[in-house]
C-alpha cells in the first residue's frame, strides 16, 4: 500500500494564554485562542508521512442531506485492504512511539507502581467466602475460595491458565445456594460474547456443559440448585459475528447436567426485538424476577413468574415503562425496588404483587441521588452520591434511618452484597490517590473492620485531590476533582490530562489508577469532570446530556479546559484530554470543535460516526442516550457534532492518539479506523495523527494486565513528546 505526505505546521502555544486567574471574560479568552490558533499554524516545520488512505465515492442521503463517507470500507474489519490498513497504520504509530526515550522509563515505573497485590471486596455464599485476588502482575485476577476469614485463601480458578497470552478473561460468576456449583463466564480477546461454565467446588473440575452466546446477562440460581436463569442471543452468522446487529434476546433456563440444547425457553417477545430480560430469584426461592430492558433506556419493565407453581405464567408486574424498577428483595409477596419514579434522585419504595398499581414509599427522595441499594441482614444499604462522592446510609426495612456507615474519607465504595439473612457484608473503599482497601461491616452493630490493605511502592500522602466546581455555557454548576502532587504551582505550566465521560447515567466517582499515579508522579495533574449526561446528580443531569441536550456534554468539557487556563493549573499548549467510548465520543466532538483549547487528545475506543453506529451490534441501543440518524430533527443534532463528519480541512488539530481493539464488538473499530483517516487527511498543523489498534483485545473489560501496561506507557510517552515536558520519574 502506497503512502502519501501530508504537510504539516508547528504547535506554538503562547504562554500568556492565562495570564490573569479567573479573570478572563468569554469574549477575551476567544480572542486569544484565535490567536494562538494562528501562531500555532503561522510556520511549516515538518511532514509527517501517513500510510495512505483509499477514498470510496459512498454517498448518503438522510433526509435530503447528501452526505459523503469516503472511508466506508474501513467498515469491513474482514477484508484485506483493512487488515493491511491497520498493519501500516500500526507500524506508523509505534515507529513513532517507540523513538520516545521517556517510553522505557514510564514503563519501568508504571510495572513498579502496578506490582502490588489487590483484592476485590469477598462475597460469602454457599457457606464459604469467595474473592479476587492479583499478586501485582498477573495478566488476570484469580478467584479464591476459604472457609473462614483466617484461612489461607485457595485456588478456585484461575483465568491465567487458560490461554498463553492472558486474553482470556473470568467475567461474571454466581455460586449455587447448596455451594456446590460455581457458574462463570469467560470471553476470549476483550469480547462481549460471554461462554458460562460450571464448576465442581469440591473438585475444581468443570462439568461437561458449555453455555454459548449470551452477553449484556446475569444468571440466576433456582435455590435447588437445580440450574440457573439467562439470556442468551441466537448464534450470529460466523463471519460477521463481531458486528452482526443482536436483536431479539431470549431467556431460558439451564438444567445442570443437561447440553445447552435442551435449555427450557422461558420468556421471549418475537415482536420486541429490542427488549432484553435479566433475571434474579428471591432469597427464598419463590419467585423468578425479570427486568425487563430496552437498550441503554433506564426505564425498565418488571415482570415475574411464582416457582412454587409448575409452570406458573409469567406475571406483568409494572408494565407501563415508565421510569425505573429495580427489585432489591423479597418478604412473601412484597417487594422492595428502587425506583426513579416522581423521584429523579431516586427513592426506595415496596409493592405488594396482590395490589400492583400501589407503590408504597419506604425511603423518600433525599438531597443526593441513590446509585446503589443493598439489602444484607434485614437493613437497607443505600450507596449515595454527594457532589459524586460516596455516602452511605442505612435504614430498616420500614424505612427507618439508622446510621450513616463510617467511611474512612472522601472516594468511592463498591461492595455491600449479600443476603437478607446474612449478618456481615464487604465494601471496598478507593479514591484518586489510594487504591481499594477492603473492610468488614456489621449491619448489626454499624463496625467496620479492615479486613484487607495493599502494600505500595508509593506514599498516598504525598498527594491530594481538591474539589471545585465551575460555571458551563449556559450557567450550569459542574463539579470537577484536581489531583496533584501536593504542592503545585499554579504557574499554567503543569502537564495535565483533563477526563470525562458524560452520558449512560453513568457516574464518575474517585478510584484509584497506578497509571493515573505515575502520572502524577512524574509531575502531571490528573483532571476529572463530573459532566451533565452521567448520573450524579440524578435523572434530570442525565437527561440534559442526550439526544438534542447532548451539546450539553461538550460544552461542559470545554468549560472544564477553560477554568483550568483561567485559573492557571495549565495552559492550552499542555493540556490533554482523555476519554473512552461514550468518553471517545466527548474527546472526538471537543477537539474538532475547539482545537485551539488543547495541545492533545486521546479518544479511546470511541463512538465516532454518529450516524451509523446502530447499525453494528449493539450500537442501537444507545440511541436512547444519542438519538437516532433515522429521525430527521435528531438526524440534524447528531450530523452537526459527529467526529468523523466535522473534521475540517487546513485546520490544526492537536496531537492525537486514538486507541482501539481490534475485537471490540461494542464500539466497532471501524469508527476510529475513520475518524484517523479523516484526521490524517485533513490535519493542517504540527502535530502528529496516530491510531493504536491492540490485537486480541475489545472494549476494555478483561484486558490483560500485560496489555494495559504497553498502552499506559505509549499513551504518556506520547503526551510526554507532545507536550513537551522531561517527567520526572522515580526510579526503584
Amino acid at each position: 500500500m502506497k503512502s502519501v505526505t501530508v504537510r504539516v505546521m508547528p504547535m506554538l502555544l503562547a504562554a500568556a494564554f492565562v495570564s490573569t486567574v479567573g479573570l478572563i471574560s468569554p469574549t477575551s479568552f476567544i480572542q486569544t485562542a484565535q490567536a494562538a490558533e494562528a501562531n500555532r499554524c503561522a510556520h511549516e516545520l515538518h511532514a509527517f508521512t501517513y500510510p495512505l488512505t483509499a477514498t470510496g465515492t459512498q454517498v448518503d442521503s438522510y433526509h435530503g442531506v447528501k452526505v459523503a463517507d469516503p472511508y466506508r470500507w474501513l467498515e469491513d474489519a474482514n477484508s484485506e485492504a483493512t487488515k493491511a490498513w491497520v498493519i501500516q497504520q500500526n507500524q506508523f504509530t509505534q515507529d513513532y512511539l517507540s523513538k520516545i526515550p521517556q517510553r522505557a522509563a514510564f514503563m519501568q515505573r508504571l510495572q513498579t507502581l502496578w506490582n502490588y497485590e489487590r483484592f476485590k471486596a469477598p462475597i460469602f455464599a454457599g457457606n464459604r467466602y469467595f474473592l479476587s485476588r492479583n499478586d501485582g502482575l498477573q495478566n488476570q485476577d484469580v478467584l479464591y475460595t476459604m472457609k473462614n476469614l483466617k484461612d489461607t485463601p485457595q485456588v478456585l480458578l484461575d483465568p491465567n491458565t487458560l490461554s498463553n497470552d492472558g486474553t482470556v478473561a473470568l467475567g461474571e460468576f454466581r455460586v449455587s445456594p447448596n455451594g456446590q456449583y460455581l457458574a462463570y463466564s469467560v470471553s476470549q480477546s476483550g469480547s462481549d460474547w460471554q461462554e458460562w461454565r460450571v464448576r465442581d467446588i469440591a473438585t475444581g473440575k468443570d462439568l461437561p456443559e458449555v453455555v454459548q452466546w449470551t452477553k449484556f446477562t446475569e444468571v440466576a440460581w433456582k435455590k435447588d440448585s437445580s440450574g440457573f436463569f439467562y439470556g442468551r442471543f441466537d448464534k450470529p452468522l460466523d463471519t460477521g459475528k463481531l458486528a452482526d446487529v443482536n436483536y431479539y434476546q431470549k431467556l431460558y433456563f439451564h438444567k445442570i447436567g443437561t447440553a445447552q440444547k435442551l435449555d427450557q425457553l422461558v420468556y421471549q417477545r418475537p415482536d420486541q426485538k429490542e427488549w432484553g430480560f435479566d433475571p434474579k430469584v428471591s432469597d427464598d426461592g419463590d419467585y423468578l424476577v425479570i427486568t425487563v430492558q430496552q437498550g441503554t433506556d433506564n426505564r425498565t419493565r418488571l415482570y415475574y413468574r411464582d416457582l412454587k407453581k409448575k409452570n406458573s405464567p409469567v406475571v406483568k408486574l409494572l408494565d407501563s415503562y415508565d421510569a425505573e424498577y429495580t427489585y432489591m428483595a423479597s418478604q412473601g409477596p412484597i417487594f422492595w425496588l428502587r425506583t426513579d419514579k416522581d423521584a429523579p434522585r431516586r427513592r426506595i419504595v415496596k409493592i405488594d404483587i396482590r395490589e400492583p398499581k400501589k407503590l408504597i414509599e419506604v425511603v423518600p427522595q433525599g438531597a443526593h441521588t441513590i446509585s446503589e441499594s443493598e439489602v444484607v441482614d434485614g437493613r437497607l444499604l443505600l450507596t449515595y452520591m454527594k457532589d459524586a462522592r460516596a455516602q452511605v446510609m442505612q435504614y430498616d426495612m420500614q424505612g427507618k434511618f439508622e446510621r450513616e456507615v463510617d467511611l474512612p474519607g472522601i472516594g468511592s465504595v463498591k461492595g455491600f452484597q449479600g443476603g437478607q439473612s446474612d449478618k456481615e457484608t464487604f465494601y471496598s473503599f478507593a479514591n484518586f490517590t489510594s487504591p481499594s482497601t477492603v473492610y468488614r461491616y456489621e449491619p448489626s452493630s454499624g463496625k467496620s473492620d479492615l479486613v484487607r490493605a495493599p502494600k505500595l511502592a508509593f506514599d498516598p500522602s504525598a498527594y491530594e485531590t481538591r474539589q471545585v466546581f465551575y460555571t458551563s455555557r449556559d450557567g450550569t454548576r459542574v463539579p470537577m476533582f484536581i489531583s496533584s502532587k501536593k504542592g503545585l504551582k499554579l504557574d499554567g505550566n503543569n502537564p495535565t490530562i483533563l477526563y470525562g465521560y458524560g452520558g449512560f447515567d453513568v457516574s464518575l466517582m474517585p478510584s484509584f489508577s497506578a497509571g493515573n499515579l505515575a502520572w502524577m508522579e512524574a509531575g502531571g495533574v490528573y483532571v476529572l469532570a463530573n459532566l451533565r449526561g452521567g448520573g450524579e446528580y440524578g435523572k434530570n443531569w442525565h437527561e440534559a446530556g442526550t439526544k438534542l441536550k447532548k451539546q450539553n456534554v461538550f460544552d461542559d468539557f470545554i468549560a472544564a479546559a477553560e477554568y483550568l487556563h483561567a485559573n492557571k493549573y495549565t495552559q492550552p499548549s499542555k493540556l490533554a484530554i482523555s476519554g473512552g467510548s461514550n468518553g471517545g465520543l466527548l474527546v472526538g466532538a471537543t477537539m474538532v470543535q475547539r482545537p485551539d483549547l488543547f495541545a492533545a487528545a486521546m479518544p479511546a475506543v470511541g463512538v465516532l460516526d454518529m450516524l451509523r453506529f446502530h447499525k453494528f451490534t449493539i450500537g442501537w441501543s444507545w440511541t436512547s442516550d444519542y438519538g437516532s440518524s433515522d429521525d430527521a430533527t435528531q438526524f440534524q443534532a447528531l450530523y452537526a457534532y459527529s467526529p468523523v463528519h466535522r473534521v475540517k480541512g487546513d485546520t490544526c488539530y492537536p496531537a492525537t492518539l486514538i486507541t482501539t481493539g481490534d475485537h471490540d464488538d461494542r464500539v466497532v473499530p471501524a469508527h476510529s479506523y475513520k475518524f484517523a483517516a479523516a484526521l490524517q487527511a485533513k490535519q493542517g498543523g504540527a502535530m502528529p495523527i496516530m491510531i493504536r489498534i491492540d490485537t486480541k483485545t475489545g472494549h476494555g473489560a478483561g484486558k490483560p494486565i500485560s496489555k494495559q501496561l504497553d498502552e499506559a506507557a505509549d499513551k504518556f510517552a506520547f503526551l510526554s513528546r507532545v507536550l513537551d515536558f522531561a517527567p520526572s520519574l522515580i526510579q526503584k
